[in-house]
């Protein structure tokens, strides 16, 4: 048979150019945008899972601080004359080894809200601020850590009063019935008592922590001998030394922020604000008393530290990010 003449073939079709020189410039800024979001957010859950695992090991030793640092106010029995093992040895025989984690449930949902937001947001902060470099000044550093913590603290004021109150009972209470009792005597405001001692204990504790953790690292990795200048040692390390600076910087916002949140909340406060609680327990108690606790608050703060960013730094490695 004859065969059909092929017709014109099609002309190629081509995309249209841009209206604008600037499109493409466009197109990087929502790709950029799509990128940002979901790394932010895997950011958030990274930090949110290191946290809820290491506070269900180092929680124990958070139950005797606090337990330390409400000595003697109100009814409180005066632990501080027992010490850091007589008050180990007291809750253990009259209480039972399960007293150690009371609040665990309001620790949780405090890590998950609180801690999720002053690590996850210190990386997208610190580039925010400019501090990403490696000749970054540390100032900078402890801003970018310090905005993190503000804005977790906020977050997390809630948890944080419902697990002092929990913590600090001898009787044990429950989540639900710790809520209703604060609900009910106070209203919604009772769950953010305390909250300017809070805000600024993690803005002084993050920032420490954060600029402490990150500056350590760079000086280890250049100065420390093989195989401390890398990997896990090299994050352990770095993690123990901001665990030390902040422990000496948040021990004063501490213990002022327990005595704010841990108030009953059907009698008059002895304590109304940050620096109200500050002189008063300087004057009463003297200028020391501010670092009541110091010990197991260091030994708690020193591992926390330390498995926090290990955790961390493992999470963000598996989700493809970095950590700081």
């Amino acid at each position: 048979g004859r065969r059909r003449e092929e017709g014109p073939k099609p002309k190629a079709s081509h995309p249209p150019a841009p209206k604008y020189r600037s499109q493409p410039k466009l197109v990087r800024a929502r790709r950029s945008n799509k990128i940002m979001a979901p790394g932010i957010l895997a950011n958030l859950g990274c930090a949110g899972g290191a946290a809820v695992i290491t506070v269900t090991f180092i929680h124990p030793i958070d139950t005797v601080k606090t337990r330390l640092q409400v000595s003697g106010t109100g009814n409180a029995r005066n632990y501080a004359e027992l010490g850091l093992a007589g008050t180990c040895s007291t809750i253990a025989k009259e209480e039972g080894i399960a007293a150690f984690w009371k609040g665990i449930p309001a620790a949780w949902m405090r890590e998950a809200s609180y801690t999720s937001f002053r690590l996850g947001l210190y990386k997208p902060l610190k580039v925010a601020f400019g501090a990403d470099k490696d000749d970054s000044p540390f100032i900078l550093k402890f801003l970018a850590g310090g905005a993190s913590g503000g804005l977790g603290s906020i977050v997390g004021n809630p948890f944080d009063i419902l697990k002092t109150k929990m913590m600090a009972s001898e009787t044990g209470l429950s989540l639900g019935g710790t809520a209703s009792a604060i609900y009910a005597n106070q209203g919604i405001m009772g769950f953010y008592k305390g909250i300017d001692a809070n805000v600024m204990r993690a803005v002084v504790n993050n920032g420490t922590k954060m600029a402490c953790y990150d500056t350590s690292k760079q000086l280890i990795h250049t100065m420390a001998p093989a195989p401390l200048n890398s990997g896990v040692p090299l994050q352990a390390l770095a993690s123990f030394v901001a665990g030390f600076f902040m422990t000496c910087t948040v021990a004063p916002f501490d213990i002022c922020r327990t005595r704010l949140m841990n108030q009953p909340a059907d009698k008059p406060k002895i304590y109304t604000n940050l620096f109200q609680t500050f002189g008063k327990i300087v004057s009463d108690e003297g200028p020391l008393a501010l670092w009541r606790g110091f010990i197991p608050m260091w030994a708690r703060i020193a591992p926390t530290t330390t498995l926090q960013l290990l955790f961390f730094e493992k999470f963000t490695a598996m989700a493809g990010l970095h950590a700081t």
